[in-house]
């Protein structure tokens, strides 16, 4: 039986046929419901407020077909070498100050290997962390002895994403599995480190592949503690390039049902935000989003600068979430 609104419950044996009669309700219907249940889980009005730094860009291994970091694709993105630790945390000061209480790092990395550049970005990690800020990195595939360490240095989060369902991961990825996906996760679980996991919606996939991304996501023993919701940004020289733009609709209904399977996780509105205008992302955050990504980049793509999110923030009458908030308030 399908528990919505007030009545909403944690839980993780979700069926197929109960994720689909959430996700084909009347998108307005749907809203509510999600608003509902965020209500009862979340505190209104706050939203995490993250940022996402490119700290190694381009010349991945990988072939994941809306990436642009991919060496195989020839797009416009320059290949640079891993960042210094000063460039690091100089942007992660100037993030702090625009009001970030997330920090992220990305690496193009396949998997991260036992080398000198992971050893620097554990020290990275240690700088970002004694910051006060969360620290997240999204790095590739890693083994447990690599997430002990991540773990031990500080990392509070870390991002790995499915992408999409377990059906259509081929038609997307190929030099990786969907257990590859599966595995990372578990052992970051394992660490004691945060898991950050959600999707892209515009690859070309169907209704039942996103919801069977959904399935996956909200079936696992644990929810994730993020889940982000990305809208593709279709780049030049990827083989998604001609993909359509995804509507703001679609984003919704993504966002609600999300919310709904998983009522504590923090639902983040991702890639994409930059070309919708504050009456969608109103739209989003009403249907349970309740984080985002703010500065000029998202690894390669365009994003809403500081300045901007601020005055919509300051408009919709939303204030930023404090960093280690789960922490302090199990402590209390």
């Amino acid at each position: 039986m399908i528990q919505d609104g007030l009545n909403a419950a944690i839980r993780n044996d979700w069926t197929l046929e109960e994720i689909k009669a959430i996700y084909y309700k009347p998108v307005l219907e749907l809203i509510v419901e999600a608003a509902q249940v965020h209500k009862q889980y979340q505190a209104t009005g706050e939203v995490q407020v993250c940022t996402l730094l490119s700290v190694k860009t381009g010349g991945c291994p990988e072939d994941c077909a809306y990436c642009p970091q991919a060496a195989r694709f020839h797009t416009d993105v320059e290949v640079y070498k891993l960042l210094s630790q000063e460039q690091v945390l100089t942007a992660a000061q100037r993030a702090k100050d625009g009001g970030s209480t997330r920090f992220c790092m990305g690496a193009a990395w396949r998997e991260v290997r036992d080398n000198r550049d992971f050893d620097k970005v554990l020290d990275m990690v240690k700088g970002v962390n004694e910051m006060g800020l969360e620290v997240c990195c999204t790095l590739g595939m890693v083994n447990e002895y690599q997430a002990e360490k991540l773990k031990e240095a500080g990392l509070y989060a870390y991002n790995h994403n499915l992408d999409t369902s377990e059906e259509n991961y081929s038609n997307i990825i190929t030099t990786r599995t969907y257990d590859d996906r599966l595995d990372t996760i578990e052992n970051v679980r394992k660490a004691g480190i945060s898991v950050c996991s959600g999707g892209i919606i515009g690859l070309g996939e169907t209704d039942e592949d996103r919801i069977g991304m959904l399935h996956t996501l909200s079936t696992l023993v644990q929810h994730p503690e993020s889940v982000p919701v990305n809208a593709l940004v279709p780049v030049k020289g990827t083989p998604l390039e001609n993909q359509p733009l995804v509507t703001v609709w679609e984003m919704v209904r993504m966002i609600a049902t999300a919310r709904i399977l998983m009522p504590k996780t923090m639902v983040r509105l991702s890639a994409g935000r930059e070309r919708m205008s504050v009456t969608d992302q109103a739209l989003c955050f009403l249907a349970g989003a309740n984080s985002i990504f703010t500065g000029e980049k998202l690894l390669t793509t365009p994003n809403p600068d500081f300045d901007a999110d601020k005055a919509m923030f300051d408009l919709l009458g939303l204030k930023p979430r404090k960093s280690f908030k789960d922490e302090t308030q199990a402590v209390c």
